[in-house]
């Protein structure tokens, strides 16, 4: 793997790890907000009682341990860089009596499987963070059975996710936050419509759908969001650690006129929308 591709590995396997507790902490919350998108890739998997399953990327574990649920005379592999959100899967697993499935820690980009292992491939929001999306997609068609079926989730275009963009441009206006090149890694490097889908195709994914799934972060209120986005989200996280209480508070006054005036419901149930591609491997001709 070339130097850059795997400083960037690097560089997100410390961040998750460091961020896991957070994730911990709101782990209920999250795998609530995100249901329907998991719910619609696994429809689009069409998984069999006995199938064996990769979830990439999966970090605390869904959609891999719902997966498991599923496919109960099969067995989910879920994988992740980082071993401490990895920790948090297992817990979980072992609280809801999930056993049907294995953890790995390991590189989407060099994943240690055997070809034509799995019946299924799911990846939820993960794809944006590869550091070379088209090698992640040829691995998981590599290691994919002929006829079996991938399906991933990314965030759409940033209008569409303002649960993110709305703490975001609070703290560009007030932070010196540095801009990223074009098509680095980052949360909506896969919101343009198509540019998935066409990746997929490229990889050998055949049959290749493309679908919106829109929803609320239903945080309750403009505290509970602050919290969690102070926590939880790797970029705003990374932002304020620079800066000290004063811009801190600014930062958090603007954010919470900025929802105020987007829902004045004072819920703070803020709109997200997430994009799901599918297809499967081509049957095999032999």
């Amino acid at each position: 793997m070339e130097a850059q591709l795997t400083q960037i590995r690097e560089q997100q396997k410390t961040t998750w790890n460091k961020f896991s507790a957070g994730w911990r902490k709101w782990d209920n919350f999250t795998t609530n907000w995100m249901r329907p998108v998991g719910e619609e890739m696994i429809g689009a998997l069409q998984l069999k009682d006995t199938d064996i399953v990769l979830d990439v990327a999966a970090g605390t574990g869904e959609p891999g341990l719902t997966i498991a649920t599923i496919v109960k005379n099969g067995k989910v592999i879920i994988t992740d860089l980082a071993e401490s959100m990895l920790d948090v899967a297992r817990d979980k697993a072992i609280a809801a009596g999930v056993s049907n499935y294995e953890t790995a820690v390991c590189d989407v980009c060099e994943l240690p499987f055997d070809d034509e292992t799995f019946d299924a491939v799911s990846c939820r929001f993960g794809f944006m963070f590869f550091p070379d999306m088209l090698m992640a997609a040829k691995e998981m068609v590599r290691v994919l059975k002929p006829g079996g079926r991938i399906a991933t989730a990314v965030w759409a275009s940033p209008d569409k996710n303002p649960w993110v963009t709305t703490i975001m441009s609070a703290i560009n206006k007030n932070l010196a936050v540095p801009t990223p090149p074009p098509g680095a890694p980052g949360m909506f490097r896969c919101g343009s419509p198509g540019l998935l889908a066409d990746l997929f195709k490229q990889a050998g994914v055949q049959a290749v759908a493309e679908k919106e799934v829109t929803g609320k972060m239903n945080c309750g209120s403009n505290d509970m969001y602050w919290s969690l986005m102070t926590e939880v989200a790797a970029p705003v996280v990374a932002a304020m650690s620079n800066a000290d209480d004063a811009v801190k508070e600014k930062i958090r006054e603007e954010v919470f006129a900025l929802i105020d005036q987007l829902y004045p419901d004072k819920k703070a149930a803020i709109d997200f929308g997430a994009i799901v591609v599918s297809g499967k491997k081509e049957q095999s001709t032999t």
